[in-house]
């Protein structure tokens, strides 16, 4: 019999293990992967996933590492017009970064106790039985294996199979797939390091890299039609040139140019997923005590940065709630573990889903320009809304983790 048994070693699962470390809860983690999965290659945390860090203990480690993002520069692929936005930190000073994903997943699992993550562990059902009065979970493995647990949850993300268990309609395909990847260069890029971020717009086009230090970049690529002959998994060299001679043959050859220095280990081509908004608000998130967070909940388009940032907040909101059940009866009681993780989920629902929506609609605005209106609109976005869109989604605080002794 397990505590908390969560499904999927991603940035949610890794980091809902580590608030629940926080409030003094054992987690066993399941991952189907043979080590931490490490796709995207990069991602940006804004600074409302910087106050998630703090409460799990992390964000000193992460923030010593990577230099905070100040600006950026937007260049219209077209008419060369160049629009410059700026990243402000929240009240309490917190700054966006890019970071490795893979440095954020060491990260946080460094921060939980030895044999906590099972690897090479594919589940394949989940039943909910009572024993003794008492409301249990049973988890099976591909390998036979069967866990018990007072707890589940789902951080198995876009084609989760805890989601589909709970009943949630499947993400639905945005019409925009992504590129993503690294680039090194071994002699320096001589870009400045982490400050500005640079992208570049066309109609139904997106690009756009960072520094994530002096060597690397990350860079992205997002497109309405999905690379000629791509599929996911597809072969590095004929994504990278794909991206090259086709779909970013006219954009700045700065861009090409760091398209042409990628690690090629780190390409990955996706279509880009999302959760109907209406599917979040009344859909079943909760039932029983099994329940779901980050991409298993709510997958987004990337326009906004927030689906890891999100996840990091699922993570502190389920370990706060969850932690309060725990400081008024002491330990974590069966009778009131589905009270918590209804009040999780009730807390979560309108912000990723106004998260969801936001995403949505930004990626339409800044990759459309199709026409005279819609670039007007895109330039508007650009200029005057943009900025204060992160603003307001980044100023949001998903509280602390506190009032329980942490495990050892």
């Amino acid at each position: 019999m397990e505590e908390v048994v969560i499904v999927g070693a991603g940035i949610a699962g890794l980091a809902t293990a580590v608030a629940l470390k926080k409030v003094g809860v054992r987690a066993l983690v399941l991952e189907r992967s043979e080590e931490l999965r490490t796709t995207g290659a990069a991602l940006g945390l804004f600074a409302n996933a910087w106050v998630a860090l703090d409460a799990l203990g992390v964000s000193d480690k992460l923030a010593a590492l990577y230099a905070p993002l100040k600006r950026g520069y937007i260049t219209d692929v077209k008419t060369k017009s160049i629009q410059e936005v700026h990243y402000p930190g929240n009240r309490n000073g917190a700054q966006p970064r890019a970071v490795h994903r893979k440095v954020l997943l060491e990260v946080l699992a460094e921060e939980l106790p030895p044999n906590s993550i099972r690897f090479s562990s594919k589940i394949t059902s989940i039943e909910t039985q009572v024993e003794h009065g008492l409301s249990i979970c049973i988890v099976m493995l591909d390998d036979g294996t069967i866990i018990k647990s007072k707890v589940v949850i789902g951080c198995d993300g876009v084609h989760s199979i805890v989601a589909r268990w709970l009943g949630l309609p499947a993400p639905v395909y945005s019409g925009r797939s992504a590129v993503r990847g690294l680039s090194v260069f071994p002699n320096g890029h001589g870009f400045d390091h982490g400050h500005v971020i640079q992208q570049f717009v066309d109609v139904g086009k997106r690009a756009g890299f960072v520094a994530l230090n002096d060597k690397e970049l990350y860079w992205f690529f997002l497109v309405t039609c999905p690379p000629k002959g791509m599929e996911k998994g597809a072969d590095p060299e004929m994504i990278q040139r794909e991206v090259m001679e086709n779909l970013a043959k006219d954009f700045p050859p700065v861009f090409l140019d760091v398209v042409k220095n990628s690690d090629l280990s780190s390409l990955t081509w996706a279509p880009l997923m999302f959760r109907y908004p209406w599917d979040i608000l009344f859909g079943n998130l909760v039932q029983s005590s099994v329940t779901v967070a980050g991409d298993a909940m709510h997958p987004m388009t990337p326009d906004l940065g927030q689906g890891g940032c999100s996840a990091l907040e699922d993570a502190v909101a389920l370990g706060r709630h969850l932690g309060n059940s725990i400081v008024e009866h002491n330990k974590l009681v069966t009778e009131d573990i589905g009270f918590a993780i209804e009040r999780y989920a009730k807390e979560r629902r309108l912000r990723v889903a106004t998260l969801i929506t936001a995403s949505y609609l930004s990626g339409w605005v800044q990759q459309d320009g199709s026409n005279r209106f819609m670039r007007s609109l895109r330039d508007v976005f650009y200029g005057l809304l943009l900025g204060r869109v992160v603003k307001g989604i980044t100023e949001y605080d998903c509280g602390k983790l506190h009032g329980v002794s942490p495990l050892p």
